[in-house]
């Protein structure tokens, strides 16, 4: 079977991309089918716009098939182009780093509030970020607070790779250190904020997960054991011993499971003084505790 954008225009070819991820039953078709024909074509919109009437290249045409191809498979756009913006930012993605979600952001910006109201003298803020991935949260917060300086924990070395070259393309290299280990087990603190996006999903849930998930985010950064809480039971303790007095731990939550975090982190010798925030769905989405001075 020949390739069918061979020989079309863009704007034909954007159409018949369009029509057949619609047929995959795939949503936001017209808007995936733009940005995987601007990312084969390396144009952006205007591009696309004014370049309308143009016919593919032979080479051209064959990457948009294989891009379709990888996406009617289930395959997210982001992991197709290797990149995913947050918070703003581009981040560049591996097999070992989740494609950070918009849900995330809400932890970014409940950190930011409550570092506002941190008082902090005499020192540059510091900031952990457990589990950093991609290094999304970690950057994200050290982009808007200039002063800082941030560690990101992975267990996967490959992750830790992705985070430091995301570092180093945004300028924030020097600024940044990465560190494997499990969870917080090989810092020393003390930091102003903690943060953390840990595994939550329940292990029986995880096939149940869509095929962009569950076939394409690495399952160490999914699995949060039989109750999903396996993570917060290991990382809360460890934040509380290395956080600075009047500090705080912010983490994601799943849906449902805010409540319980914070019963862990009352159990964890932290206190809680806001409740959580919630993500553009109403889903309570980021935890927070403070340190408290004795």
């Amino acid at each position: 079977m020949g390739n069918p954008f061979a020989g079309q225009s863009i704007e034909r070819a954007r159409r018949a991309l369009a029509a057949q991820l619609r047929s995959a039953r795939l949503d936001d078709a017209e808007h995936d089918a733009r940005i995987l024909l601007g990312a084969a074509l390396g144009l952006d919109l205007t591009g696309l716009i004014t370049q309308a009437t143009r016919p593919l290249t032979d080479a051209e045409a064959l990457r948009l098939a294989q891009y379709a191809q990888r996406r009617i498979a289930g395959e997210p756009v982001a992991r197709i182009l290797g990149t995913k913006e947050f918070w703003g930012l581009p981040f560049r993605l591996s097999d070992a780093t989740l494609v950070p979600r918009p849900d995330t952001e809400t932890v970014v910006e409940l950190a930011l509030e409550i570092f506002r109201g941190l008082a902090i003298s005499g020192r540059s803020p510091r900031i952990a970020d457990i589990g950093t991935g991609s290094g999304a949260i970690l950057l994200a917060l050290l982009h808007e607070i200039p002063d800082a300086f941030g560690v990101g924990t992975d267990l996967s070395l490959t992750a830790l790779g992705t985070a430091r070259d995301n570092a180093a393309a945004l300028g924030l290299a020097g600024r940044a250190a990465f560190v494997a280990c499990s969870y917080a087990s090989a810092l020393r603190g003390p930091f102003d904020l903690i943060v953390s996006n840990p595994p939550y999903i329940p292990s029986a849930e995880i096939p149940t997960l869509s095929i962009e998930v569950r076939e394409h985010d690495p399952h160490l950064a999914l699995d949060g054991g039989n109750d999903g809480y396996d993570a917060y039971r290991a990382l809360i303790p460890q934040a509380s011993e290395r956080l600075a007095s009047g500090g705080a731990l912010i983490v994601e939550a799943g849906q449902g499971q805010a409540r319980n975090i914070e019963t862990l982190m009352i159990a964890g010798a932290l206190t809680l003084d806001r409740p959580p925030k919630a993500d553009l769905a109403g889903i309570p989405r980021a935890v927070s505790a403070r340190k408290m001075p004795p």
